[in-house]
């Protein structure tokens, strides 16, 4: 069964946790960070601000192929999150879902103690950080956000919502491209709207597109939405000319990018670069017993990829694990030495 076709995962709100690693982020480093540490034989509790697991895959492409997963030609979002949440759930993994991590302190006996905006503090032997982007915030549509849930969308968890739509979607990067076409088989037409000619999505996605027979806007933007309780036209205006032309459209996707803003955490004394968290060689931060994993972190020669997300968690927790116990083994034993 889909978790993310389930309801969410209930967040527990017990006044303290006591766990050997937090996890802070439940996208695929996570998971994976999680399995890690329950492969150990570790305590993990995994918080997040979202409502269920998979992070950005699960809020903002659940439905869109991956590529470069190892050892996976082709990997649909949702697919990736179940098997990740599957190898984590063998082991046991405690959630915190709708958390958001908000304070970092130390007890009496030099262990982190994380407090979250709903009242719980997880007492850990380390924490690991592996929380994307941070918090991500869609970029508004410029013609306003009266429609917002009533046509208007930032993401598309489930094309079958929008079957048989005149879809309109504003971006001209990797998202826009993506999410037009996977609508295109499903919706009664789809329209690109680009404030320019310049694309920044990869030229493979907008040959896609373009191969679809999508109509792409360019020189154009959305500049009112119009309907009754629910969206029924868009209007575009061409940004040379200003001529101006209504369409019918009853889902408007506004992928114009997002925000990302590490809030609370840049609060708990990290050292940052760029935005992101400075870590070692061991994914250790300049904060006794935290660590970070995925594209959070930032060293010199930094990939920003899925697939080097899971062995920066693996290093993550397999060096917090030797924090937290001196006198255990760094290396963990292949998987194929344990029984089942």
């Amino acid at each position: 069964m889909s978790v993310l076709n389930d309801e969410p995962v209930a967040a527990e709100d017990a006044a303290v946790v006591e766990t050997d690693i937090l996890i802070i982020g439940a996208g695929p480093s996570g998971l994976y960070g999680a399995y890690c540490a329950g492969f150990r034989g570790l305590r993990v509790a995994v918080m997040d601000v979202l409502p269920q697991r998979g992070g950005q895959i699960s809020a903002m492409y659940p439905e869109k192929p991956i590529f470069d997963i190892a050892g996976f030609a082709s990997v649909r979002g949702r697919d990736l999150v179940d098997s990740l949440v599957a190898q984590a759930e063998a082991h046991g993994t405690r959630y915190l879902l709708g958390h958001r991590a908000v304070a970092l302190d130390y007890d009496g006996d030099g262990l982190p103690v994380v407090r979250s905006d709903r009242g719980t503090a997880v007492r850990a032997g380390a924490v690991v950080i592996t929380g994307g982007v941070g918090t991500f915030t869609p970029r508004p549509l410029p013609a306003g956000e009266d429609f917002l849930g009533r046509g208007q969308v930032y993401f598309v968890p489930d094309p079958a919502a929008h079957a048989g739509h005149d879809v309109v979607v504003v971006g001209g990067g990797d998202s826009a491209f993506d999410w037009a076409a996977l609508l295109a088989p499903v919706a009664r037409s789809v329209r690109l709207v680009h404030r320019t000619a310049r694309f920044r999505a990869h030229r493979a996605s907008v040959a896609k597109v373009q191969a679809l027979g999508i109509d792409m806007l360019t020189d154009s933007e959305v500049s009112g939405l119009y309907g009754a309780a629910h969206l029924e036209e868009v209007e575009i205006r061409h940004r040379t000319t200003k001529d101006t032309t209504r369409l019918p459209a009853q889902t408007v996707v506004a992928a114009l990018g997002f925000l990302a803003d590490l809030g609370p955490l840049r609060e708990w004394g990290l050292t940052l670069q760029a935005r992101r968290i400075a870590v070692d060689t061991r994914m250790a931060t300049n904060l006794p017993r935290v660590f970070a994993a995925g594209d959070i972190t930032d060293y010199p020669g930094k990939v920003r990829l899925i697939s080097v997300g899971f062995g920066e968690a693996a290093t993550a927790v397999n060096n917090a694990a030797t924090v937290i116990d001196p006198e255990a083994a760094l290396f963990p034993g292949h998987s194929t030495e344990k029984e089942n």
